[in-house]
């Protein structure tokens, strides 16, 4: 449980790689590093860092070690992005007046059909937890973006930043069903139980019913309860197969049958 399959990675027609700025918190690096394992992602850098992770940086990565170990780590801006064929800044901030011609800002769902077309690697890069990007720093990004928040209180943490990125990144991997993503082929959504196997539920609750010391008048809505219960948990053919041993066993035991 939690560990990484040994499946091929996600291809896109561009490289996303993840700029984190002067970190602050250990833990923070470790927790965006999972993130990107989460989103078949993989490449990991960061700006003014010594480049020693600590016990509670690794820890928090838990099963995305591989994400630090090849992380790239860089003392200057220009050497940084040296490879990198577009950069995006990320800010939370929100200005008003002029400043707003400044900060065009692109969202995290538009992301996959601006960069539709763009090949080679791109960087999202995020600032440091409670200052963010330097008005210099946006200005060196060829784009900027945010993430819809409530004015109230707009800025995110760090690796919830990053994950919200990253899992819309990922969203443009999906086939779309109509105007809608579909869920990854990992992702079961077969819930429509066989008819035949329903009709077993509510035999078997009936039985169940039956075999207990309510009154008559009771037993039907107890077996009416008993299987609404049971299928309104939308159990898939293999679970109301496993539960249907369960009922026709307690009905045994209820029965004292051997």
């Amino acid at each position: 449980m939690g560990n990484n399959s040994k499946i091929p990675q996600p291809q896109w027609n561009c490289e996303l790689v993840v700029v984190l700025v002067e970190p602050q918190f250990d833990g923070n690096i470790g927790a965006v590093a999972r993130c990107l394992r989460n989103f078949g992602l993989h490449e990991l850098r960061i700006l003014r860092h010594d480049g020693d992770f600590t016990d509670e940086t690794r820890n928090r990565a838990k099963h995305a070690q591989s994400v630090l170990d090849d992380c790239q780590v860089h003392q200057n801006w220009d050497a940084c992005f040296e490879d990198i064929s577009l950069v995006i800044g990320t800010s939370g901030k929100r200005e008003m007046g002029d400043k707003v011609l400044f900060r065009h800002f692109l969202l995290p769902a538009e992301m996959g059909e601006r960069l539709s077309d763009v090949e080679g690697k791109v960087a999202i890069v995020f600032g440091p937890e409670g200052m963010g990007l330097t008005q210099e720093e946006l200005r060196a990004c060829d784009l900027m973006l945010t993430i819809p928040t409530w004015e109230g209180y707009p800025i995110l943490n760090l690796s919830h930043t990053v994950a919200i990125v990253c899992y819309e990144w990922f969203q443009t991997l999906l086939p779309k069903v109509g105007n809608d993503r579909a869920l990854p082929k990992t992702v079961h959504t077969e819930r429509i139980l066989n008819p035949d196997l329903k009709r077993q539920i509510r035999r078997r609750a009936q039985e169940i019913a039956d075999a207990s010391s309510k009154r008559d008048d009771q037993k039907a809505i107890t077996a009416d309860t008993l299987s609404r219960v049971i299928l309104r948990g939308m159990p898939t053919d293999d679970e109301a197969h496993s539960l249907l041993g369960i009922l026709d066993a307690a009905t045994k035991a209820m029965k004292g049958d051997d």
